[in-house]
């Protein structure tokens, strides 16, 4: 069963998602300010966030910067009125994965939903794992306390296994991460 955190001030609307998702048998906890959502974010597993823009006490944006900065990698499907170019861009400079402009048909909603759940983001900047940590904007990593020192190879096999963990990673992926897909040149 997949899992939502809806953030939407709008509780008519909020109402309605919550009741389809119910009814799509997706788990969906809601809140209705920035910083209520911020926090459920913080404390809960969710496969997806669905962020509207304009909130009270903490905007969208401002939500979306904060988890992407605290590591968080849950892809997050901005959900607003706003349909201008500039307010798309502003959306996915601030770590949003994908942007829905209200008014918006429902199976649209529940088809992004589902293919933002296959996969985590990328746009998150720390990344952790027991007592690993890795900031990658900053391209530093620490193991407890203690600064690690990682060629570019470690450097891309670490961010491979952190983003994959706690499953394990195979030896193609690991050899994919390094030297891209190689093939095998063919002999005649």
């Amino acid at each position: 069963m997949l899992n939502v955190l809806l953030v939407e001030d709008d509780l008519d609307l909020a109402a309605s998602l919550l009741d389809m998702m119910q009814l799509e048998d997706i788990g969906c906890d809601h809140a209705s300010n920035g910083l209520a959502g911020l926090q459920l974010l913080q404390h809960s597993e969710y496969d997806v966030l669905i962020l509207d823009l304009n909130l009270p006490k903490l905007d969208g944006l401002s939500v979306c910067r904060q988890a992407r900065a605290q590591g968080c990698d849950v892809p997050v499907l901005m959900l607003t009125a706003r349909d201008a170019l500039l307010d798309k861009l502003d959306g996915f400079d601030a770590g949003g994965d994908d942007y829905l402009v209200k008014p918006f048909e429902i199976d649209e909603l529940l088809a992004r939903v589902r293919a933002l759940a296959k996969r985590r983001s990328g746009q998150a900047q720390q990344l952790q794992f027991a007592d690993i940590r890795m900031r990658l904007d900053q391209h530093q990593a620490w193991r407890g306390e203690r600064p690690l020192s990682l060629s570019p190879i470690g450097w891309q096999l670490l961010e491979c296994l952190m983003r994959a963990a706690p499953s394990p990673v195979s030896r193609d992926k690991l050899i994919a991460t390094v030297w891209g897909n190689l093939r095998p040149i063919a002999t005649v």
